[in-house]
């Protein structure tokens, strides 16, 4: 996926989890880690947002394409964001999944 529609897909995820209540607070927040795609909050919530597509569900589709890996750079990404912005906010990763043209699927707390 090239960057552009990398964008556009953030764009429409932040759309839509707005749509659902959620202010933005954050994109694109890169550490050594790596980069948090958005961070939203969601009432008492500070939520960390993965955004994924794909163009199909071939292989496994968007959600198989968060590994553990991505999943542990992303705890320690958000990790390193509470402490530099002095939060002890309760958190919780979520991630937004495009596939084809099916609309948004959010699922919430994809890390317990």
């Amino acid at each position: 996926m090239s960057r552009a529609s990398g964008k556009l897909f953030e764009d429409q995820a932040c759309a839509f989890l707005q749509a659902q209540g959620l202010s933005l607070l954050a994109r694109n927040w890169s550490c050594r880690f790596g980069e948090i795609d958005l961070i939203m909050q969601d009432g008492k919530y500070r939520v960390f947002v993965e955004v994924r597509a794909r163009s199909s569900h071939q292989y496994g589709g968007a959600a198989a394409s968060i590994s553990a890996d991505k999943c542990r750079k992303l705890q320690a990404a958000a990790n390193l964001y509470l402490s530099q912005h002095h939060l002890n906010s309760p958190c919780r990763f979520d991630a937004v999944l495009f596939e084809g043209t099916a609309p948004p699927l959010w699922l919430k707390n994809i890390i317990s």
